[in-house]
């Protein structure tokens, strides 16, 4: 499907094996080539339980520096100062409110308390999010990366307060479960557009890309639905944001393909230990070189400060991002390290 084109709503057509996509399979999806292989089978269920064990002893409320967290008022008023103009601002974890070109975007909605299928389960907000359902503004496009609980947050999205007239992207797979929670949904593949207009402005453009991942919400259904991050163009801006991912040599060919970008938004945390966390999240360093990858101007960290997913200490990944992006030539004001519920313009 050319990328100007946008794809059918669901139900997706169905491809044959010969024309088959290289990360399609016949149960589902994989990563694109050159990444990390894949735990898989029985080996994600040792994964999970090794990783249980290697961090059993880290803190699940860590303190929580002084200054990270602004206020509910300072969110408001940095909003309300920012009101007309491209902006983005962080509400936790790997969930923004980005405005670009007059629209309004929310991505990878997680807003509860728990990042889990069962309530009191789970890992925990040690940080509150920036804004509750019921302070969100009206909203044109909400952007869903991958169907993983701090991402696809079903309480959240379940709210009856939760604006619903945005249209949701999601990737492949995904959208069944949107439907049936009432939204206007559109499913897309890597390197597929979606073209978003309103009456008045030209239309924002909206591209699923390439990630290093996995999908899954239980034992049984891995990889089933598909994983991306997206590229954001309208106004003459362009913005990255990575959902999940781990390094891999796909960040050259998006850059070439989709940028340069104004800003990429990339996942910073949850990278220890190693040998579990590298086929799937990026450490700071891997982020910054993700980055000059991708051709981006600047580089904002998310996927940390709100709940205890791994084993590294819970605040690390902001330094050791300014350090590696610093080292890469990035200008201080280019490296975007938020407080949360900090909205900065573009």
């Amino acid at each position: 499907m050319p990328d100007d084109v946008q794809p059918s709503r669901l139900p997706q057509p169905r491809f044959d094996a010969d024309a088959r996509p290289a990360h399609h399979t016949r149960r589902g999806f994989r990563n694109p080539p050159g990444s990390a292989p894949d735990h898989g089978g029985l080996g994600h269920l040792w994964v999970i339980l090794r990783y249980l064990w290697l961090t059993r002893h880290v803190p699940r409320r860590p303190a929580v520096p002084e200054g990270f967290v602004l206020s509910r008022g300072a969110v408001r008023e940095g909003l309300r100062r920012h009101q007309g103009r491209d902006s983005v601002t962080w509400l936790g974890h790997a969930c923004f409110l980005i405005r670009l070109d007059g629209r309004t975007i929310l991505t990878d909605p997680f807003l509860a308390d728990y990042a889990a299928p069962i309530e009191g389960f789970g890992p925990r907000r040690y940080t509150p999010p920036a804004l509750a359902v019921s302070d969100l503004p009206a909203l044109d496009v909400v952007l869903i990366s991958h169907n993983h609980y701090d991402h696809f947050d079903v309480a959240t999205l379940s709210d009856r307060r939760f604006p619903r007239n945005a249209r949701v992207v999601v990737p492949l797979g995904m959208g069944p479960r949107l439907l049936e929670l009432g939204y206007d949904v559109t499913e897309v593949d890597w390197h597929h557009t979606v073209m978003l207009g309103r009456s008045g402005n030209a239309p924002l453009r909206v591209t699923a890309t390439p990630a290093v991942h996995f999908s899954g919400r239980g034992l049984f259904d891995r990889n089933r639905t598909l994983w991306c991050g997206f590229a954001l163009e309208g106004g003459g801006r362009r913005l990255y944001f990575g959902g999940d991912s781990a390094f891999g040599p796909v960040f050259a060919e998006i850059g070439q393909r989709h940028g340069p970008f104004d800003l990429a938004i990339l996942g910073i945390g949850a990278y220890e230990p190693r040998p579990i966390f590298r086929r799937s999240h990026a450490t700071p360093e891997e982020a910054v070189e993700m980055a000059r990858m991708l051709g981006a101007r600047s580089i904002a960290g998310m996927h940390y400060g709100a709940i205890v997913l791994s084993g590294e200490p819970a605040f690390e990944p902001p330094r050791r991002l300014r350090t590696a992006a610093r080292a890469a030539g990035y200008a201080d004001e280019d490296i975007w390290a938020m407080r949360l519920g900090e909205t900065r313009a573009l």
